[in-house]
């Protein structure tokens, strides 16, 4: 496995991945937050460095560039592997069905999910997604419009969203 660092507009973004494949990504430039972000039992015993047009990690080091110079869609096909219940898996491929630009509440995600009930679990789906921004946790927000949490900071989520925002154009 292969980890790396590139430098975005919202500081250092770091993703570990394997054959192209992201397993753990977000803005730090620490590894070892990154590494933090698996399950104990997938974490890998040896992680290289790696430079940014290395094969492993080109491809998805290539989408945070374009997703950071406008073009939204090129983080969508970037593979990810995610190990977790059925129902966390589920949720996190559809927090890539979540529209750049339309984000939800964490109601509106849970009823989504198909119980409208479970929102503190679909928030969990939220907290424990490893490949940020691959998987757009960031698109869930508060009933009431506010952020709540993001695992790399508030800021990073609104400038995110901000981004997303600018970006899309306005459905009349």
């Amino acid at each position: 496995m292969k980890l790396t660092t590139i430098d975005t507009a919202d500081g250092p973004f770091t993703l570990l991945a394997e054959d192209g494949v992201v397993l753990a990504s977000g803005w730090t430039g620490d590894p070892e937050v990154i590494l933090a972000r698996l399950r104990p039992a997938e974490r890998p015993d040896t992680v290289e460095a790696a430079d940014l047009d290395d094969a492993e990690v080109a491809g998805p080091t290539d989408a945070v560039r374009r997703y950071y110079a406008g073009d939204l869609a090129a983080i969508d096909d970037v593979p990810v592997r995610q190990a977790g219940s059925d129902w966390r898996l589920r949720g996190w491929r559809q927090l890539r069905e979540i529209p750049p630009g339309h984000p939800l509440s964490y109601a509106a995600f849970a009823e989504v999910l198909g119980s409208p009930t479970a929102v503190r679990a679909a928030a969990s789906i939220c907290a424990t997604n490893a490949p940020a921004l691959f998987v757009p946790c960031h698109r869930v927000l508060r009933g009431d419009g506010t952020m709540g949490g993001f695992a790399w900071g508030v800021e990073v989520k609104r400038s995110l969203l901000a981004r997303e925002r600018a970006a899309v154009p306005v459905q009349r």
